[in-house]
């Protein structure tokens, strides 16, 4: 905020009072629309729809994009229709879609009759497209030409049009019907003949996205090409739209933040922390807490069904958190890295086979380290005889041995479980690391004492 105490002098509401309304606006159209945007939202509500009424056209509809849904919504409802109707016409279509998702229906559709034909029939033709669609994100401002165009003539286009793409880094090259047949960089045509055709300088060589895919493919098309925008076609391969790297990067923010919300074993919210109602919170963290407590109680029920061996071996229930801490501990491990692998497209179904060697191998090598730990641990540790008996030496054996078992199963089931999940259609991350350490809880409890029931039979038990 230096930068716009520097130009505006600490006190807005000094300025909105003093009515020194051409200083201010002065001031904020030498700002970036994102640092406008955090000074009117630092505002009382009446303060920031004076403020925001006094940036330009242009600037408002791109600071406007910048505001969260809540503050979206308040200056709707302090600005009037007829600056509303600028905003709204003005804004690109992708953040229009963006606004009109958030906003309650109703809302929504008195601000669609504020378009204009044309920019309505936009806004109606992206709506069409699934949620959570790459369609749902493009944006038709972009700058296409013809490969028989020349050079000049090409930059001649691009020149009028350009002003209203949202990029013109790349330019699209497209036939008669409107199919993609190219992509050029705009450098390609500053260093080319002006005499020259676009054609002659055409490779044919593209890479584009499905406006029906996933948004995720998105993210992962352009991380991987290392692209600024990328072209949206239809099912025929006509042009409709391109995505950008700034949009796409709102959605892997919003896919990151949803996966590890899942990953901590709830509901992934619909907001921002601060702004989640409180109902809402608890209604999305109670559903997961409710199912790992009813798992926790299947871990008291399997350790009622060795009452007995605790009976005679009370000193079996002092390793008992040991062992099922260190099962989940690698379980939550496993299941975290498979689903991010799954997440950015390393790791895919076919994998599966794959995964599990590897897993299995780690497990047991990290059982076998921990179970050495553990047998150590009870062995050599001082006055081992006097704290765990006569037979430490046989109960060390178990620990080690129900320790490498229990580890094993808990990285088998954890890098597992996603891939049973995405094979039912289900999202991977509902494989949260609380419901795998809780699984293993109960497994490692039969497998302890299965195993001590082996091992100290005729000593301990």
């Amino acid at each position: 905020m230096e930068s716009l105490n520097r130009l505006i002098g600490p006190d807005v509401g000094a300025l909105l009072k003093e009515r020194r309304y051409d200083q201010l606006r002065s001031a904020m159209t030498e700002l970036e629309p994102a640092d406008v945007a955090d000074l009117i939202g630092s505002l009382e509500e009446e303060e920031s729809a004076v403020t925001f009424r006094l940036l330009p056209r242009d600037l408002a509809a791109d600071v406007f994009s910048y505001f969260d849904a809540e503050q979206q919504e308040i200056l709707i409802s302090r600005i009037g229709t007829e600056r509303l109707a600028v905003l709204i016409n003005e804004m690109d279509p992708d953040d229009r879609i963006a606004l009109f998702e958030e906003l309650p229906a109703e809302v929504a559709s008195r601000l669609s009759a504020l378009l204009t034909p044309a920019e309505r029939s936009i806004t109606q033709a992206i709506l069409n497209y699934p949620e959570e669609s790459i369609g749902r994100l493009m944006t038709p401002d972009y700058v296409r030409v013809r490969r028989s165009q020349t050079i000049a003539e090409a930059m001649a286009h691009i020149r009028r049009y350009g002003r209203d793409a949202e990029t013109v880094n790349v330019i699209y090259v497209v036939d008669d019907d409107g199919r993609l047949i190219d992509d050029l960089k705009i450098r390609q045509f500053l260093l080319a003949d002006p005499e020259q055709t676009v054609e002659s300088i055409m490779d044919e060589n593209f890479v584009a996205l499905r406006a029906t895919d996933d948004r995720e493919e998105a993210v992962r098309q352009i991380e991987r090409y290392d692209r600024v925008a990328l072209p949206v076609l239809d099912s025929r391969g006509i042009l409709v739209g391109i995505v950008t790297a700034d949009d796409v990067a709102d959605v892997a923010e919003e896919e990151v933040t949803e996966d590890i919300q899942k990953m901590s074993g709830m509901e992934a919210l619909d907001a921002p922390y601060l702004d989640s109602a409180f109902a809402s919170m608890v209604r999305k963290r109670a559903g997961w807490l409710c199912v790992l407590f009813l798992g926790q109680m299947l871990t008291a029920t399997a350790m009622g069904y060795f009452e007995g061996e605790i009976e005679k071996a009370v000193v079996l229930a002092l390793f008992l958190p040991l062992i099922i801490s260190s099962g989940g501990n690698a379980g939550s491990q496993a299941t975290s890295l498979v689903i991010r692998a799954m997440a950015v497209g390393e790791v895919e179904l076919r994998h599966w086979w794959t995964v599990l060697r590897r897993e299995l191998a780690t497990g047991l090598s990290l059982g076998l380290l921990l179970g050495i730990i553990g047998l150590l641990r009870v062995v050599v540790w001082p006055h081992s005889e006097r704290l765990y008996g006569e037979h430490y030496v046989p109960l060390g054996l178990t620990l080690a041995a129900s320790t490498l078992g229990v580890v094993t199963f808990g990285t088998f089931a954890g890098s597992m479980l996603p891939f049973v999940l995405k094979k039912l259609g289900l999202d991977p991350a509902a494989a949260s690391a609380p419901f795998v350490a809780t699984l293993v809880d109960v497994t490692g409890v039969v497998i302890y004492f299965s195993t001590a029931a082996v091992l100290l039979r005729g000593s301990i038990l």
